[in-house]
């Protein structure tokens, strides 16, 4: 009878180790998988840049600046690394605040905004932006989850025989929260 009792036990706690070890797993992948569909959508922005680049130039002469700006973050934006979370971010960020920058000149130049294919691509840029907010959250949930997991007895053992690790928060850079300013006293006729 004790043997039997000392099986059960032994079972049992096999099994809560292995709950514990696949739901750090569990989270872990989520967290990767999230990563990931930022990415994709980062892509997709930078995808639809260019066209954006070229149906602003046919109307706006003044705003060869922030053109080039956008150009040159998508281009470095497309040379990081994917395991370069932190900087992926960082120059993503820029390349936000510099695309509502050129939305909110775009604002200056009627033609432009009524334009179909200005039309198309804002609201894409738009959907585009949503997905990244989204799956910024979404990233960041699971590794709350995750980091929770990791520090909670008693999956923090589990954790440390495995080398789990907390895992970063994708930040939004103060600047990057700030409204732009933007000043039309340098535009000509």
């Amino acid at each position: 009878m004790t043997l039997i009792i000392v099986i059960v036990v032994i079972v049992l706690l096999i099994a809560i180790y292995a709950g514990l070890y696949n739901s750090l797993i569990q989270l872990r992948t989520h967290a990767q998988e999230s990563w990931s569909q930022i990415d994709v959508q980062l892509q997709r922005r930078n995808d639809l840049i260019p066209n954006l680049i070229s149906t602003v130039k046919g109307y706006s002469k003044y705003e060869a600046g922030t053109l080039e700006k956008v150009t040159k973050l998508r281009t470095e934006l497309n040379s990081i690394p994917d395991s370069d979370h932190a900087k992926k971010m960082e120059v993503s960020n820029e390349l936000t605040g510099t695309l509502r920058t050129l939305f909110a000149v775009a604002e200056n130049y009627p033609d432009l905004k009524a334009s179909a294919e200005y039309q198309k691509l804002m609201e894409e840029l738009t959907n585009t932006e949503n997905k990244i907010a989204y799956s910024r959250q979404l990233y960041n949930s699971t590794v709350a989850a995750l980091d929770v997991k990791i520090q909670s007895f008693p999956s923090n053992i589990v954790a440390k025989i495995h080398h789990f690790q907390q895992m970063d928060y994708l930040q939004v850079p103060e600047e990057a929260k700030a409204v732009p300013k933007v000043s039309f006293d340098d535009l000509g006729d």
